[in-house]
């Protein structure tokens, strides 16, 4: 059997992580690995962890404001379940952009995003968005917003009205 799926941070060093866990791209054999390891921790989308709330116990997060914070639909949308959730973007190539059937496709994309989203048990983003996302792609509007800056506690509505840096 395959040692328990765990990831555990070292304390006061960022970006580091113990070596005495076992990595998988599979939420499936995370969540297996973690439900039946009452000491591992795992980190994979949403989606699976709603879909196995009852196998899993999420775990309150400090939101950067003092407020621990569980994961929920409305936590992700809202921005307070940070830094762990993060919006979901298409990035378009300015050149590929003007082929026709590139434009089509991003149009549809924004235009049935939300629907697919939830179909597929992610988090939509809110419905201004898309639009907002729609405007940004007929002006077009170049760039990315976060142009090097933190976005950790940013509603998405207040992030994609940043302005874009190239």
């Amino acid at each position: 059997m395959d040692p328990p799926h765990k990831i555990a941070l070292l304390p006061g060093k960022s970006k580091a992580s113990r070596t005495d866990y076992t990595p998988s791209e599979d939420d499936n054999v995370l969540v297996q690995g973690v439900s039946r390891d009452k000491n591992a921790i795992g980190y994979f989308g949403y989606a699976y962890y709603a879909a196995n709330q009852k196998r899993l116990k999420a775990v309150a997060i400090d939101n950067g404001k003092g407020q621990a914070v569980l994961p929920s639909e409305q936590t992700v949308e809202s921005g307070t379940y940070q830094p762990l959730s993060r919006p979901i973007f298409i990035y378009v190539n300015a050149k590929a952009a003007q082929r026709p059937e590139v434009k089509e496709f991003v149009n549809y994309y924004l235009n049935n995003g939300a629907k697919f989203a939830s179909e597929v048990k992610y988090i939509p983003l809110p419905g201004q968005v898309y639009k907002v996302g729609v405007q940004h792609f007929q002006k077009p509007k170049l760039g990315t917003v976060f142009g090097g800056q933190e976005a950790v506690g940013l509603k998405i509505e207040e992030l994609v009205q940043r302005e874009a840096k190239q």
